[in-house]
């Protein structure tokens, strides 16, 4: 007498198929000691019920004035715990690979992200990796994980567009470097990165559309301005001037 799936939700509430032979008129469908809920005899092979609240491994039996039939064993499966996803953010358009760790993770069927879902890759109970569906625009969303045991919730994932650079502001400064320079563009708000020329210079997030940046030391002359997020980078060439300090 198989049982499909043969395995559901410390909480209960997993529909479960069961087929076998003489199951006209079944009167009831146990789960260990308790009962099920919306039990149907859908024909002389086939019942259909709901799985109550449990825990651990149970007997399913099935009973019809004929008596009761052999048992199954169903398996009762916590909820899963998601502690960590990496990387946190990526491209709009999806694609790439995050990692989920936690436990209860080995019954996982889907991931969602913001509702949108896709199939994971099963590691171990502690890890599963997943490809990341396309999002509709940039921001965080909710991720959460699908398992036998229920849904867990609680991380975020942000989906990030490329930035835009626009305009600096002053657009010159001294060799020695130090000067607070204000970009503007736009998708700066998850920037990891700003150079002038080939050297980072150290910046906060004002807003999605301002960065201030303090740049480093440099060579006189023109160098390129870049802003990167993990979406990607833009570069405004020659848009920053090292002056050199006068000399006597």
């Amino acid at each position: 007498m198989p049982i499909s799936p043969d395995q559901g939700s410390t909480g209960g509430g997993t529909s479960v198929t069961i087929t076998g032979t003489n199951l006209t008129g079944t009167s009831e469908v146990t789960f260990g000691t308790k009962e099920a809920t919306s039990v149907v005899n859908v024909s002389p092979t086939e019942v259909t019920a709901v799985s109550p609240s449990g825990t651990g491994t149970v007997d399913v039996t099935v009973t019809t004035p004929g008596g009761t039939s052999n048992p199954v064993p169903f398996f009762y499966v916590g909820a899963p715990f998601k502690s960590a996803l990496s990387p946190t953010e990526g491209i709009t358009t999806g694609g790439n690979t995050v990692t989920i760790t936690g436990t209860g993770l080995s019954t996982a069927t889907s991931v969602s992200f913001g509702g949108t879902t896709a199939v994971p890759t099963v590691t171990s109970d502690s890890q599963l990796t997943v490809a990341v569906p396309a999002g509709t625009g940039p921001g965080p969303v909710p991720v959460s994980v699908t398992t036998a045991g229920g849904v867990n919730n609680g991380l975020s994932y942000t989906y990030v567009d490329a930035p835009t650079l626009g305009s600096l502001t002053p657009t010159s400064g001294p060799t020695t470097g130090g000067t607070a320079v204000t970009i503007t563009g736009t998708n700066l708000t998850t920037t990891q990165q700003v150079t002038f020329g080939v050297n980072p210079a150290s910046f906060s997030v004002v807003n999605s559309t301002t960065v201030s940046a303090v740049t480093p030391a440099g060579v006189a002359g023109a160098v390129d301005v870049t802003i990167t997020n993990a979406a990607g980078s833009d570069t405004a060439l020659a848009a920053f001037t090292y002056v050199a300090g006068p000399g006597i």
